[in-house]
């Protein structure tokens, strides 16, 4: 099968990605200038964003990651968020950038920053790839969006729907066929 079957249009192509990715590197690289910020990946779909994203980057960093789940082997939020993997590494007095993949509802930023917030760090800075339009999405900090994308199904670069289509390297839209015999086929699943 072909990696790209079920993908309706391609939103973001893998040129636009390289380029804002580029440009989010030298804005950190600014302001991290002298310092040495421990970049945080949500795993798994922000690992190939962040993957890039560090690479672009000439300040040193170091990288930590977590797992998060909200939606445990359902395709509906459970309500509850909960960390599957949490730090290796101490934050207290640290700078922080937290590199997500998407941000949908926000619930889910919104418990991770309030759990990283209260460990002490110096500061946090949010990166995401990409951000839904959502009227009823939290308001949730996010320091950095690279793109905003209508409310559909996307999957792509780090994106998935059931496991698939991370290894696309551009964000397309899910064509409506590949889920249609699910209710709710979120794509904020975290873990």
């Amino acid at each position: 099968m072909d990696k790209s079957q079920g993908v309706s249009r391609v939103l973001i192509s893998e040129e636009q990605i390289e380029a804002e990715i580029a440009s989010m590197a030298a804005e950190l690289d600014a302001e991290y200038q002298d310092e040495t910020p421990l970049v945080i990946c949500v795993l798994r779909g922000a690992v190939p964003f962040m993957a890039d994203l560090v690479k672009a980057m000439s300040v040193p960093v170091e990288m930590d990651f977590m797992a998060i789940s909200s939606y445990g082997n359902s395709t509906k939020s459970s309500g509850v968020v909960r960390i599957l993997k949490d730090l290796d590494e101490e934050i207290e007095n640290r700078r922080l950038i937290v590199v997500e993949d998407i941000v949908d509802s926000g619930l889910t930023l919104q418990y991770l920053l309030g759990h990283l917030g209260r460990r002490g760090p110096k500061d946090i800075r949010v990166v995401a790839m990409v951000k839904k339009e959502k009227p009823d999405a939290i308001a949730v900090q996010v320091d950095r969006i690279g793109f905003v994308v209508p409310d559909e199904f996307v999957v792509g670069y780090g994106l998935d729907y059931r496991g698939q289509y991370r290894n696309l390297p551009y964000i397309g839209v899910l064509d409506p066929s590949v889920y249609a015999d699910v209710d709710d086929p979120v794509d904020e699943t975290e873990y």
